[in-house]
């Protein structure tokens, strides 16, 4: 407790935590309110976190969309409570990064989803086809706190520190006005919850070491690789044995599996039986649905807003896809993108008169502007007509700040020499644009 209360450490999770900014907790304290609470509070909150008497406040609840489906439960602490587990978790990350695997890659510095992806992608291009993929059911949810205490006393001499953390699990959960008590789970939400899931999940890391297994783990996302159908299952069998009776964690049956590795995902990818990385159907799916609701033709807003918001998630959605062999899939992208944007425009003209006077001003000849104006076809297939081509050519997307996902691409793997002539045909239905 020394160490979590030193001035040092206690201003550097200060800074951490106004860097990560953040909603209020059920306090409706903000970061930029903490500093003021502080200077009031400071000798008070010291003291009671010393003695050992601090009491947490409740999380509150907030239920976010599952990309998957469904809804995942976060329970965000108050502003106080983040600064205090910020400290404790830069006390005891140094601790026990020593003590967790090479294979586990969520949440710790240096390590990365990237990293976990490629790792697997070695163990198949090793010839390991097969994957045991394990879904833990609600894990954060179901963690055993006597369990996870337990394991933290091994390494943890300071009861102050050990009383604080258990403190932090019981943390009632503000739902709808009431506060109900939590008896199990790790609330996600705080900074301290990634590092005490990890605690527990380095027993299940170190038993498949003494295994003599390859695998990769992400947080509660474990992909264990072997040769064999057989092999696959038996590890399956006695894996989801020791993950219920040692770690009091309940395997989902439904969502876990041992197949080929191309028939399932990981991390948002797929990974091929030769080793190679692409984007999984799934994801493609929530792209194209993300893009969609972007560009809906009746959103009302102007087209550098639509177009803005398109930047923003495509920038961060291909930095994240950036390891994927699959660049025509990208082409193709880019390809029905543009055309969203193409028929956006369209929409805004309106038919007849505004139409023609658009089609025209953008070099469109006339007769050929009238006629489109003129016609009854949906604004869709007017989208892919020459004279749009024409007036909304790819040069004048770009102009308006829609970044190319295979240009990015490119720039993001400098080392993957381009052809010397980018394909630009192409939808996602396989038409040109």
């Amino acid at each position: 407790m020394a160490a979590v209360l030193d001035r040092d450490n206690l201003n550097r999770a200060y800074r951490q935590v106004k860097a990560n900014k953040g909603a209020p907790g059920v306090d409706g304290l903000t970061v930029r309110e903490l500093a003021g609470w502080i200077t009031t509070h400071k000798e008070s909150l010291l003291a009671a976190l010393a003695a050992g008497t601090y009491e947490p406040q409740p999380v509150r609840a907030v239920d976010i969309d599952k990309p998957g489906g469904g809804k995942r439960r976060l329970g965000i602490p108050a502003v106080v409570d983040r600064l205090i587990q910020q400290a404790i978790l830069q006390v005891l990350q140094p601790l026990y990064e020593p003590k967790f695997t090479t294979s586990s890659y969520g949440f710790r510095p240096g390590k990365s989803a990237h990293q976990a992806l490629q790792a697997g992608a070695a163990y198949v291009a090793q010839g390991r086809r097969i994957v045991v993929d394990i879904d833990l059911s609600n894990f954060f949810d179901r963690v055993c706190h006597d369990k996870l205490m337990g394991l933290l006393a091994k390494d943890i001499g300071d009861k102050v520190v050990l009383k604080l953390i258990r403190r932090y699990l019981e943390a009632g959960m503000f739902v709808g006005g009431l506060v109900s008590e939590r008896t199990q789970g790790v609330p996600q939400g705080g900074p301290l919850s990634p590092l005490l899931s990890n605690v527990l999940l380095n027993e299940l890391d170190w038993e498949l070491e003494r295994r003599g297994h390859r695998y990769c783990r992400y947080a509660d996302d474990c992909n264990i690789y072997v040769k064999s159908e057989k092999a696959g299952a038996r590890v399956m069998q006695t894996l989801t044995r020791y993950l219920e009776e040692r770690l009091k964690l309940k395997v989902n049956s439904d969502k876990s599996a041992v197949a080929a590795v191309g028939e399932r995902k990981f991390l948002g990818y797929r990974i091929t039986d030769t080793g190679t990385l692409l984007v999984s159907p799934q994801s493609l799916a929530r792209l194209q649905a993300r893009i969609q609701a972007i560009t809906r033709r009746n959103r009302g807003d102007s087209l550098e807003t639509v177009v803005g918001e398109l930047r923003s998630y495509l920038l961060g959605w291909i930095g994240y896809y950036r390891l994927t062999d699959g660049i025509d899939r990208l082409r193709l992208l880019d390809s029905w993108i543009r055309r969203k944007v193409r028929c956006y425009r369209l929409k805004q003209t309106r038919r007849g008169k505004g139409l023609v006077r658009f089609l025209k001003a953008q070099g469109v000849h006339p007769l050929r502007a009238r006629k489109l104006g003129s016609s009854g076809i949906g604004w869709w297939r007017m989208s892919r007509t020459p004279q749009a081509s024409i007036a909304m050519p790819n040069s004048w997307v770009t102009g308006l700040g829609l970044p190319s996902l295979v240009n990015r691409y490119y720039e993001l793997n400098p080392f993957r020499k381009p052809p010397d002539t980018l394909s630009m045909s192409g939808g996602v239905g396989g038409r040109r644009g």
